[in-house]
């Protein structure tokens, strides 16, 4: 399949990767291109942006968490034959596993054979930038870059400068440049940018970034770049067939301003394994869906809304109630927060969340356990028995105040001398800070839907 692709990578994080990704994908469905997007990655908060911009789903591709297989099987079932697939990297352009290449957007690209062109920020850069983009060309044997665009150049000259460098003494083509404007600057907080639901005039703000793009960057070069990638194998979907024997499962799933991290992937796994997924909002709906056979409670910023979802007391009080009836849920980072008894904000103010969980969750100035890890668990719970292991990733600035280890029921280990526990269970529910990709695992998938078929038959014999 001939697939249509190319990978926008930043020389570090900050060069203004997800500002030059978001300024080409407005910019090419502007010209009526057909734009499906990527992450490289565990992020959330990009692939935001991607699909208010697209009107497509942003997937995630991330190379450690998934296998090769998977990763490529993922891509070519999303991406379109007609159009381009852009796919915006992470971090740096080698940046990824601690101690591997596994994760990084390199690796990602040599995973589908993509041609990489490289954010570099030219703010108070000549020369040098001939020199830097040099070094990122030779780093790796095996990727050549395709090309440069430049980002916070502060004229037309100054790129003119920097371009006159980078392709004669650097060898690598440049395709423009973004001019520094303070204004097309999205905001940050605590995990990163503040994502898309929260951002006051996107609209306005994606509309001045694409005609930026269109005015400095060369798009049909870009286009021809993307549409001259190799084509790829057509490998068949990661995961089990559906049984047709198997009853539908309606899944309750937590989608507001305050639970929005979900990887669309596994999502779609979910629903081809038989699960109908039925939206609701923590923040603002009175009730659950009715007639639900479990609940998935994704990450998010519950602190940023925690005293709005405080406030929301009657579906706090159903939710519990439904969690002490046997209803089986999965809940991630905010999740976990979510059912906790006490959320405590930046501020230190406390918030009384469901109180599923007799503890206290407390927002700190830094990130724990950040990274990529690998988890196990050690009893057995809705998404697996005891022994099951699946690759994770962390990412969260609170923790549980009332540490007890023995309450916990994962062992997550970064290395053989980095290892924590964690995990929540009780009842049907499973609470973890860890976010797991359910392609890495789809039995984890399997057993949790099995669990609400096996729930939903227990209540249909009382």
């Amino acid at each position: 399949m001939k697939k249509p692709r190319l990978l926008l990578a930043g020389a570090h994080s900050g060069a203004g990767k997800t500002s030059v990704a978001a300024g080409v994908m407005a910019a090419l469905v502007r010209q009526g291109v057909t734009v499906q997007p990527y992450k490289v990655g565990p992020d959330y908060i990009d692939p935001a942006f991607h699909t208010f911009i697209t009107g497509r789903k942003s997937r995630n591709l991330d190379s450690w968490l998934l296998d090769h297989a998977t990763v490529r099987a993922l891509f070519t079932h999303s991406a379109p034959d007609s159009g381009l697939s852009i796919i915006e990297g992470v971090m740096g352009l080698f940046d990824g596993h601690i101690r591997e290449p596994a994760g990084s957007s390199a690796h990602l690209a040599s995973i589908l054979s993509a041609p990489v062109v490289l954010v570099i920020n030219g703010a108070g850069l000549s020369r040098s930038a001939a020199a830097l983009v040099r070094g990122f060309d030779l780093f790796d044997p095996n990727l050549r870059l395709a090309g440069v665009i430049v980002n916070q150049t502060s004229s037309q000259a100054h790129y003119e400068l920097l371009k006159n460098f980078v392709e004669n003494e650097a060898g690598v083509p440049c395709f423009g440049h973004l001019l520094k404007n303070p204004s097309l600057a999205l905001e940050s907080r605590h995990l990163g940018l503040v994502p898309a639901v929260e951002t006051a005039d996107l609209s306005v703000k994606l509309a001045a970034l694409a005609e930026a793009a269109q005015a400095t960057l060369d798009l049909d070069r870009l286009i021809e770049l993307a549409e001259a990638a190799p084509e790829l194998e057509y490998p068949p979907f990661p995961g089990p067939n559906p049984s047709p024997l198997n009853p539908p499962v309606r899944l309750g799933l937590a989608q507001d301003a305050a639970f929005n991290f979900y990887y669309q992937d596994a999502l779609d796994l979910l629903v081809r394994l038989g699960a109908e997924l039925a939206p609701f909002s923590p923040l603002s709906d009175a009730a659950l869906p009715p007639d639900l056979d479990g609940l998935y409670l994704g990450g998010g910023f519950p602190e940023v809304f925690a005293a709005d979802l405080a406030a929301n007391h009657k579906l706090r009080a159903e939710l519990r109630q439904a969690l002490e009836g046997g209803l089986p849920a999965y809940a991630e980072c905010g999740g976990l927060m979510y059912l906790a008894r006490t959320l405590v904000d930046q501020e230190g103010r406390g918030h009384e969340m469901t109180g599923f969980f007799p503890v206290t969750t407390v927002m700190g100035p830094s990130l724990n356990n950040f990274g990529y890890a690998t988890a196990c668990f050690e009893t057995d719970t809705v998404l697996g028995p005891a022994g099951t292991r699946v690759r994770v990733h962390e990412f969260h600035h609170s923790r549980i105040f009332e540490e007890n280890p023995e309450d916990y029921v994962l062992k997550v280990e970064k290395s053989p001398s980095q290892a924590w526990r964690g995990g929540l269970a009780r009842k049907n529910v499973l609470a973890v800070y860890v976010h797991l990709h359910f392609a890495a695992n789809p039995s984890l998938a399997e057993n949790f839907l099995e669990r609400c078929r096996t729930h939903r038959k227990e209540k249909e014999c009382i």
